[in-house]
């Protein structure tokens, strides 16, 4: 199974392929096949904006959707004699038309929408954890902020947790949705050097550290993203072992 996987992050990107460690698929991100997406996420649970990103990359594919792109049904097959509407598609979309060594092909796009929820902070981050304070905004800042809006907070005050849904969707316009958490707290001060974006003020009291302390293999074993992608993975093998014929798509 071939996916083309929607982020640019490069740091979950890694995560993403610890996580999919599996023979039976090969995982491509958009920036090594030069697609790019930045949709409005605009929804207001993680679902929906992780099926936000996989259906608005999906759209970008030539051919992805049968005839928009390709005006047959059919993946372009590898950027040579594209049909006219395949190279009108490409050219207004302001993508690169496709090398002649890549084939487009892919039967699965794959986004996923994470965030951390904190208990005391309801509204302010949650689905929109990446915006809180700006994108720009360096994490440790948005982190120093959040320990210095906590201090002194009691510890049944500080619950938090890392919500994580993944979406799948797929050339026949069917999509899937798994989701996972991850329970803890605000920590009292930022540690470790590991993970990224929140991960050095939550805190893991099984552990007793912050999720930026755990060894890569503690943390996908645990994490809301390896939960979920886990979840993922079992129904897209199940997908490809129902739907595959003949090597088409899905």
């Amino acid at each position: 199974m071939r996916i083309l996987v929607a982020t640019g992050n490069m740091d979950k990107l890694r995560e993403i392929r610890e996580i999919l460690d599996d023979a039976r698929i090969d995982l491509v991100s958009m920036k090594e096949v030069g697609l790019s997406s930045d949709p409005e996420e605009d929804g207001s649970t993680f679902e929906e904006n992780a099926l936000i990103k996989a259906k608005a990359l999906a759209a970008v594919i030539p051919g992805y959707y049968g005839p928009v792109a390709c005006g047959n049904g059919n993946a372009c097959p590898a950027g040579i004699g594209l049909e006219p509407a395949a190279q009108e598609y490409v050219s207004s979309s302001g993508l690169p038309v496709p090398k002649p060594k890549f084939d487009f092909h892919f039967d699965a796009v794959l986004s996923d929408d994470s965030g951390l929820v904190i208990d005391a902070m309801p509204e302010e981050l949650g689905v929109h954890s990446a915006r809180f304070m700006g994108h720009d905004t360096p994490y440790r800042e948005k982190c120093d902020v959040i320990l210095e809006r906590l201090k002194g907070m009691p510890e049944d005050q500080r619950g938090a947790r890392f919500v994580c849904a993944a979406a799948a969707a797929f050339p026949d316009g069917s999509s899937l949705l798994a989701r996972g958490e991850m329970e803890g707290a605000v920590a009292h001060e930022y540690k470790g050097t590991g993970g990224f974006g929140y991960d050095p003020i939550f805190f893991l009291p099984e552990y007793g550290k912050t999720a930026a302390e755990l060894t890569e293999e503690e943390k996908n074993a645990i994490s809301h993203r390896g939960k979920a992608l886990r979840q993922m993975r079992e129904m897209l093998i199940l997908r490809l072992a129902d739907g595959t014929k003949d090597g088409q798509n899905l």
